[in-house]
């Protein structure tokens, strides 16, 4: 009884076809293939070779063909593109050899696949956990396609694509982006090559957002970076860790606990396509709050933390007032320190008290009517009282105060949305809001920590100052 060597042949160039397969292709009997790669070992063939060629879509008949060869104690190649394991013709081989009841021998020999030859031309987009999706419905129904693109989307896999568009199927590509992006970021590297390891080879690099399937055919690759992959002198590069693991050891365990955590709450945002700033500032309320209702309602100015930052930078803010001491209490004494600001509550101040009494108002509105004094141009933040924030929006419109901006975060039943309602249409004071009943002053406080640290934004890397 013969043997059947299933051998893939690389790519397309002669230079990815490993050692061994050529010396199979040598040695063979007979070789079976489709006919356009015989191109790519017609040279290694030995004279008198018996040459089997068919066109596409043949792929039993060809396993046909090779099985009738071997049994005839025949040593058959049967070249595949690529690895013959992944989509290729190997698992026909063994399957047909179970179904035939046959005794002839199989030996496989991998290749390069293309998905592995696009990557080493695109950078080293495949250095971490990765899967490999066909996006043809021939022989696998689109519901199960789609339902293993979700999971690679959500599991925050590098991604391979084969068979991405042909002239019958046009929209799958189309679906798989829309799938894509309701996961990843638009910022997400995107890198496809056509026709890779020949001469028609076209190398492209780009980003989730800017992708357009109609640049791409059957004959491409696409590879879709994961959360972490970025691009670097047009090259797509994934990390594996070993430059973190060693910028780690200077960090302390509260705040890997911290940037954990944030990589964790940044994975499940239901909408990842979202400005830096305002993200910054919705992972610090999840954060703490454990809420991811905080997606729908916290609300920042175009800008704001950004903004607001900038301004600390520059030396133009320099105090932060709050309405309760536990805001002052949470908001980061590192920071304070490092960035030179000054966080104050006039709670405890003993003019609050008699002013409060002599004219009737809370002792949170007599605070801020003292703070307006001495601070007028502070970053006001609320996490308690509405009255002081509605004391702020009156003095505002009095023009007694001018504030480098406002966070608005008081918590109840009481005149809350109403107070954050009156805040809105002061268009030219960058505002961060929680909108609704929620609130609190552990969320005012965090606000505040959010823009004193939005140095660290881009690089998802919070808890400096802990």
């Amino acid at each position: 009884m013969g043997k059947i060597i299933v051998a893939g042949i690389g790519p397309g160039s002669r230079e990815d076809i490993t050692p061994a397969v050529l010396d199979a292709v040598r040695a063979a009997d007979a070789i079976v293939g489709y006919k356009y790669y015989f191109q790519f070992i017609q040279q290694y063939v030995h004279q008198g070779c018996e040459c089997i060629d068919t066109g596409m879509k043949r792929e039993r008949d060809r396993a046909e063909q090779a099985f009738e060869l071997a049994e005839q104690d025949k040593t058959v190649v049967v070249i595949s593109s690529g690895d013959a394991g992944i989509y290729g013709m190997t698992p026909l081989i063994y399957e047909m050899k179970r179904q035939r009841g046959s005794d002839v021998v199989i030996e496989s020999l991998p290749g390069i696949s293309a998905f592995q030859k696009a990557a080493s031309l695109l950078g080293a987009p495949i250095g971490h956990d990765l899967c490999i999706i066909s996006l043809s419905d021939l022989m696998t129904p689109w519901e199960v396609i789609e339902r293993r693109i979700k999971a690679a989307a959500v599991g925050d896999f590098i991604t391979a694509v084969y068979n991405p568009k042909s002239n019958g199927r046009y929209w799958q590509l189309y679906r798989l982006l829309e799938l894509f992006l309701q996961q990843r970021s638009a910022d997400t590297p995107v890198g496809y090559v056509r026709q890779a390891g020949r001469e028609e080879q076209e190398i492209t690099v780009t980003t989730l957002g800017e992708f357009d399937p109609e640049q791409v055919d059957m004959f491409t690759v696409i590879l879709i970076g994961n959360s972490q992959s970025y691009i670097h002198d047009g090259l797509m590069i994934t990390p594996r860790g070993y430059y973190r693991e060693q910028q780690d050891q200077a960090i302390k365990p509260g705040q890997q606990i911290m940037i954990n955590s944030f990589r964790t709450i940044e994975s499940e945002l239901r909408n990842q396509d979202i400005p830096l700033d305002h993200k910054w500032a919705l992972l610090h309320a999840i954060h703490t709050t454990a809420d991811f209702d905080m997606e729908r309602i916290l609300y920042t100015d175009d800008k704001a933390v950004e903004t607001l930052y900038n301004q600390v930078v520059k030396g133009l803010l320099r105090t932060i007032v709050t309405d309760v001491t536990m805001v002052t209490s949470g908001i980061r004494k590192g920071a304070l320190a490092r960035l030179g600001i000054e966080a104050k509550c006039y709670l405890s101040d003993p003019r609050v008290a008699e002013m409060a009494a002599a004219q009737g108002i809370t002792r949170t509105q007599a605070g801020i009517r003292l703070a307006v004094e001495e601070h007028p141009d502070a970053l006001f933040a609320f996490g308690n009282a509405p009255t002081a924030l509605m004391e702020l929006c009156d003095l505002i419109r009095k023009g007694k105060a001018h504030p480098a901006g406002i966070i608005a975060a008081p918590v109840g039943f009481v005149h809350v949305r109403e107070s954050k309602h009156m805040v809105k249409p002061f268009k030219d004071i960058p505002k961060i809001i929680v909108e609704g009943r929620k609130g609190g002053s552990n969320l005012a406080a965090t606000l505040c920590n959010a823009i004193l640290t939005f140095d660290d934004a881009e690089q998802l890397k919070p808890g400096r100052d802990l």
